[in-house]
């Protein structure tokens, strides 16, 4: 069985960080990614808000160079691999892949994410991708001079709504409040964009099609209005994401909603397992704080196995 330092769970930026941080400090590093490096960050169209680029840069660009970087020094990466089971092995883990592989790391670092959360209405998996999508920037421009909805009222909804708006004809903005969540800068933009508007106090309960693909999305109110059937010829949904937690649920803490409980140096409650990104418990889940928990939970791998060394000699 092949032997590894750290194994890290996960190409996102999280993932990336601690690759970097770890291949540099001369670890054998090996990033298992179930599609190619970069995480959600390569489906967001713009990222103003990482620092060294003040004119802000693309998001399959910023994810493509975290790549790039970690590989120069050395970290190694199995692309579009699925990672079946965590276990452990004396103070080791042996980690197996959905063909069967193992390679037995002396840590790990999970960095898998979240994915988006669904709405659990009739309608929306019939419809996936005939019309259903949860990201604008893969499917906008299928839907040029058409008229689509986004589902929710947060940064990602907002972001991904003004985002549609290059392509669209008309996009409303359904919200189950009558405000928005989104940072006030962002909103300012929303409401400013003239093909945009809003659908305030509603909720869908089904996704109706014709034809095979999207028809239109049925409505109720959530302040007493009348409901109503709103057409349209797309949905992106943006109400949320849920933690892919699911390999070390019988491992370590996590909390009610199913995220990784961590210190403040990204250790888990078991001895060798490190997490970090956004399948871990934070309040802000942004690039920037991916990649400082990504490199905080490779610095404290490194230590731990240095420890464990040292203890042995």
């Amino acid at each position: 069985m092949e032997t590894i330092d750290i194994a890290i769970i996960g190409g996102g930026p999280a993932g990336l960080t601690a690759a970097l941080y770890s291949a540099r400090a001369r670890a054998k590093t090996v990033v298992f990614e179930t599609g190619l490096p970069g995480g959600q960050i390569v489906t967001t169209d713009w990222v103003e808000n990482y620092p060294a680029f003040p004119e802000g840069i693309s998001g399959a660009e910023l994810g493509e160079l975290m790549h790039r970087q970690a590989e120069h020094f050395g970290a190694e990466f199995r692309t579009f691999a699925s990672i079946e089971s965590i276990e452990p092995h004396d103070l080791d883990f042996i980690i197996t892949n959905s063909e069967d592989e193992k390679v037995l790391a002396r840590a790990v670092i999970l960095a898998t994410g979240a994915v988006p959360r669904r709405l659990h209405v009739p309608g929306e998996a019939e419809f996936t991708g005939r019309g259903v999508s949860w990201c604008a920037t893969c499917d906008g421009a299928l839907f040029r001079d058409k008229v689509v909805a986004v589902v929710g009222g947060g940064d990602a909804a907002v972001e991904e709504a003004l985002f549609l708006t290059k392509f669209a004809a008309k996009v409303y903005v359904i919200h189950r409040r009558d405000a928005l969540r989104a940072t006030k800068c962002i909103q300012e933009r929303c409401f400013e964009n003239e093909k945009i508007e809003m659908k305030w106090s509603r909720v869908p309960v089904e996704i109706r099609g014709a034809e095979g693909k999207v028809a239109g999305v049925e409505l109720t109110a959530t302040n007493g209005d009348p409901d109503e059937f709103l057409p349209l010829d797309g949905v992106f949904i943006f109400i949320g994401v849920e933690p892919k937690s699911d390999l070390v649920h019988d491992l370590c803490d996590l909390d009610e909603a199913g995220y990784v409980k961590i210190d403040h140096n990204g250790l888990t409650s078991y001895p060798g397992l490190y997490a970090a990104g956004d399948v871990t418990v934070s309040d802000l889940k942004q690039v920037v704080t991916a990649a400082a928990g990504g490199a905080s939970a490779a610095f404290e791998a490194l230590r731990y196995i240095d420890e464990r060394l040292c203890s042995v000699g």
